[in-house]
């Protein structure tokens, strides 16, 4: 009896730290969206980070560091996060949207074609984007 009694306070214990351990890491992202949306993009940045430590899969970690780096004009970094979200989820229109806008200004004719292609498909929330990357596509055009 006093084996089961001490293993169900393990056992208890346990969850309880696990449990918080599981707040703590989904956390990250909210504390880095909060700072990201007051501008602070250095300070959000870390907590994005800290997300993806936590959650690789982060698809949204990825997107908002993608942001970041488009703010601070570092294109690599910026296409590595949005290509990081692609893999993730293919189907992510926002993600299209800023590869392509990225790509655009690359001057990459090509890769901005198919991403226009790709965009027009799948395209849900970011639908009235369409004239505005044909308008800067036709102007890429040679």
């Amino acid at each position: 009896m006093k084996k089961t009694y001490f293993l169900v306070k393990i056992l208890i214990i346990y969850l309880f730290f696990i449990s918080s351990g599981f707040a703590v890491k989904s956390n990250y992202f909210d504390k880095g969206k909060i700072l990201f949306d007051k501008k602070k993009f250095q300070k959000s940045k870390i907590f994005f980070e800290k997300d993806i430590v936590f959650n690789p899969q982060s698809e949204k970690s990825y997107l908002y560091l993608a942001k970041i780096f488009n703010e601070n004009n570092n294109d690599q970094e910026q296409e590595m996060n949005l290509s990081n979200v692609l893999l993730l989820n293919p189907q992510n229109d926002e993600a299209i949207y800023m590869l392509t806008l990225l790509k655009i200004k690359q001057s990459d004719y090509n890769e901005a074609k198919e991403l226009i292609k790709k965009f027009n498909l799948v395209c849900e929330s970011f639908c009235s984007k369409r004239a505005e990357i044909q308008e800067k596509f036709d102007k890429l055009i040679p």
